[in-house]
């Protein structure tokens, strides 16, 4: 039986996220339906993660065990075929036999798009959080910076998927000027629910004044949600970045269809 992982990006507008559900239509089940036309049989695919509704990628990482024979760099082209416009799959691999997608993964990147204007631009409806107030984009740096580090992250997370720990490593958190959009890049070694967003809806109540940069240590201490931001729309974000070892790894490493990052 191979194991076959598969890097792809999706518009998670038209989706209720990554995870099958039962009455909902998600990007997992309509890849699995797609690949069981390919491979000939019922597929069950492994995601990096669970993406909420309305939320994009543009690096995911998916695995799944088949015993077809057809060769890995034939997938992505045999596979969209079956695939609605805004899901695609842009590569193959075949992974290590324990290789497990979200088990597997050493770190992920989030980006939040903000489109930071006065008029609205509906290109970017629901593909970043129009803003129109001003954003003070050093205010919102220093507080970025504040998140760095391993901490207990309770206060930036919504009630949903319980785990073992709140605890989390940021390795970054990043306010960029992106052309017409203010980009909020988020890397940790994992996040917990609504987390990436409710750390950008937090550095906009810092841009507000509402909150002081200095004071997110204690936020964070503290682990009440009430004293952060909010959690902003999920239109906005993006899984951006994913890093494996081994030759999964390097397939998710490479460059973009078109040049996307």
């Amino acid at each position: 039986m191979r194991n076959i992982a598969m890097r792809l990006m999706y518009d998670g507008t038209n989706y209720h996220g990554w995870q099958v559900q039962k009455t909902e239509i998600t990007v997992a089940q309509t890849l699995e339906n797609a690949l069981a036309k390919v491979c000939g049989h019922r597929v069950k695919v492994t995601g990096c993660g669970r993406t909420d509704a309305g939320v994009h990628a543009l690096r995911y990482c998916a695995n799944f065990k088949t015993d077809s024979a057809i060769p890995a760099e034939r997938l992505p082209l045999a596979v969209n075929t079956r695939l609605p416009r805004d899901i695609s799959v842009t590569d193959a691999v075949d992974a290590p036999e324990d290789f497990n997608a979200i088990l597997s993964c050493l770190k992920k990147e989030y980006t939040y798009k903000i489109y930071n204007s006065r008029i609205k631009d509906p290109f970017y409806a629901d593909r970043a959080y129009f803003y129109p107030q001003r954003m003070d984009l050093e205010r919102m740096r220093r507080a970025a910076a504040q998140f760095v580090g391993t901490h207990d992250f309770r206060a930036v997370r919504s009630v949903g998927t319980e785990t073992k720990t709140t605890v989390r490593t940021v390795y970054w958190f990043a306010v960029e000027e992106n052309g017409p959009t203010i980009d909020l890049r988020i890397c940790a070694d994992g996040f917990l629910y609504n987390m990436a967003r409710a750390m950008a809806g937090t550095l906009l109540y810092v841009s507000e004044g509402k909150i002081e940069p200095e004071e997110i240590p204690a936020i964070l201490e503290r682990g009440d949600r009430r004293l952060s931001g909010p959690t902003v729309p999920p239109g906005g974000l993006y899984l951006s970045r994913i890093w494996y070892d081994g030759p999964v790894g390097e397939m998710m490493a490479g460059p973009s269809p078109g040049g996307k990052v």
